[in-house]
């Protein structure tokens, strides 16, 4: 592995774990060109040192943890309640299919509520892991909730129970759209907190320099989840530097010292980012070694591109083997995938019409020349068809590009400018907001294109590809997708054929769902669009 130049940071709080004379020698020497210019990581107030248990109110952390836990159990036992009692409700008043009460309701609202609520618990809905991180919140109500009215459903015809369409039929959707919003409410709570620096998990990072790096750049990206205290190098001394993306991580120590390190500034948990020296041995010992300090050991998987849906765990006479299932191009999931596009996009050309018509009238207006813009693209296995846009550009936009080749300001392949002299008055609020893009929603309906997916690209960048980069066409492109709602054009060439690639080889319909809310508050609040 490449080897990472590592620089000295000026006076921080974790001087303290610097010996006084190394403290003189790197307080005397000149910062490294660039420093200055660069931010740092949230460190820890200055101060000397003090024992573990003082050094921070862990305590105090995990109590409100707890509290956040606990009082969001009881708002979804409120939901949950609520939700069956209006099923009840129903029952009670003659609407179920079955007819008439018959008085057995409201044992069936009981039984519904208590196992629904024990449904939430055995799915570890609250788990600290996934509460505000990632979709596997959402996920995992979902699949406990549908399960118990599956229950519910079968055992309806096995026993014969009365009403039980009631509950299918209002407190399944009410309930299920009921405790989505309270988690949203509760997350928005906890990312408040964690925002302010509050009740993250301390973490230092271990590895190779390279290892550490990429590992700190995707907490990052992430969201407030881990605070990274420092990273402990190979062979690496205190008092240094390691540099990513303009900010200064602390060397905390070496490889040698992890334990001790983790102590001295009380760590809930350790990275470890990469092959490490001494291989699972040593990784075996430095886990009995963290037992006294009561700290987490977390494995950052080497499968960079691969999701958690797509990983299995089976243990064998007690070595546990990870299964990484094959991506799937077609098949039941496409075949719902596609069912849901075509709902979704009739759906919002019916709602939308009126602002479609409006679209249309202030492009005729604002310029000379067609509403509709039809570019060629491709589409899945190198398909070109037609994509549809409100045209934002002036009609003789291609023939002027060649002129203008020389200010791209894109990224990779693509072409863009921030200032494109062939934009339209109205062009450029249109493309801020997205609003050119509505007609896309008939290339979904056509099957051209999916709500959700890979930027569809032109033959001029597919023509620049490189190898890898075609797998991008095993499905259909998207109206959006992870380019969309991370940056859009600001992305980097590479980390946009990144995102398309992983979404590919890892998309879910719950993900698609998330892209699509994500989406709606990207292009309320947009960046990147030019």
């Amino acid at each position: 592995m490449a080897e990472i130049p590592v620089v000295r940071t000026r006076r921080s709080a974790f001087d303290w774990l610097v010996p006084p004379a190394a403290a003189q020698r790197a307080a005397t020497q000149q910062p490294v060109a660039g420093e200055a210019a660069g931010t740092r990581f949230p460190l820890p107030p200055a101060a000397p040192f003090l024992p573990a248990a003082h050094a921070r109110p862990r305590k105090a952390t995990a109590a409100w943890i707890n509290r956040h836990t606990n009082l969001l159990r009881s708002a979804d036992a409120v939901v949950v309640m609520l939700s069956a009692y209006a099923g009840f409700l129903l029952s009670e008043a003659g609407f179920s299919p079955e007819g008439p009460r018959d008085g057995g309701a409201a044992a069936a609202a009981a039984a519904l509520t208590a196992t629904w609520l024990a449904a939430l618990e055995l799915y570890h809905t609250r788990d600290p892991r996934v509460l505000g991180i990632g979709a596997d919140e959402y996920k995992r109500v979902a699949a406990a909730t549908l399960r118990i009215f599956g229950l519910l459903a079968l055992a309806a015809v096995i026993f014969s129970i009365h009403g039980a369409s009631a509950f299918v039929t209002v407190s399944l959707p009410l309930g299920l759209a009921a405790l989505t919003l309270n988690r949203r409410a509760f997350r928005r709570r906890l990312t408040a907190e964690k925002a302010k620096g509050r009740h993250l998990s301390r973490a230092v990072v271990v590895g190779e320099p390279e290892d550490v790096r990429y590992v700190v750049q995707q907490v990052r990206k992430s969201g407030a989840v881990y605070e990274i205290l420092g990273a402990c190098l190979p062979g690496a001394r205190r008092g240094a530097g390691l540099r990513v993306d303009g900010c200064t991580v602390p060397v905390l120590s070496s490889t040698d010292d992890i334990a001790r390190t983790v102590r001295l500034v009380d760590a809930d948990s350790v990275i470890i980012a990469g092959p490490l020296p001494g291989g699972n041995r040593f990784i075996r010992e430095l886990g009995w070694k963290l037992e006294e300090s009561s700290a987490e050991l977390i494995l950052a998987a080497t499968l960079t591109n691969v999701a958690g849906p797509r990983i299995h765990w089976r243990p064998v006479d007690g070595l546990p083997l990870m299964h990484v299932d094959i991506p799937q191009y077609g098949g039941a999931k496409h075949a719902m995938k596609r069912i849901m596009d075509v709902a979704a996009a009739l759906a919002a050309l019916l709602v939308l019409s009126p602002v479609l018509v409006v679209l249309a009238l202030i492009v005729k207006r604002d310029s000379p020349g067609p509403v509709l813009f039809r570019q060629a693209r491709i589409g899945k296995d190198g398909h070109v068809f037609g994509m549809y846009k409100f045209r934002s550009m002036v009609v003789d936009a291609e023939a002027r590009l060649a002129g203008l080749n020389q200010q791209n300001q894109g990224a990779g392949v693509l072409f863009k400018m921030k200032d494109d002299p062939r934009v339209t008055r109205c062009g450029r609020w249109m493309r801020k907001y997205s609003l050119d893009e509505l007609p896309q929603l008939w290339n979904v309906v056509l099957g051209d294109m999916s709500m959700v997916g890979p930027r569809p690209p032109l033959d001029r960048e597919v023509s620049g590809y490189e190898r890898h980069t075609h797998r991008r066409l095993l499905i259909k492109p998207g109206i959006t997708g992870l380019w969309q709602i991370n940056g859009r054009s600001d992305l980097p060439w590479e980390e946009a054929v990144r995102l398309d690639l992983y979404y590919v080889e890892n998309w879910s319909l719950a993900g698609d769902l998330l892209i699509l809310w994500r989406t709606f508050r990207a292009v309320v609040r947009p960046s990147g669009a030019y």
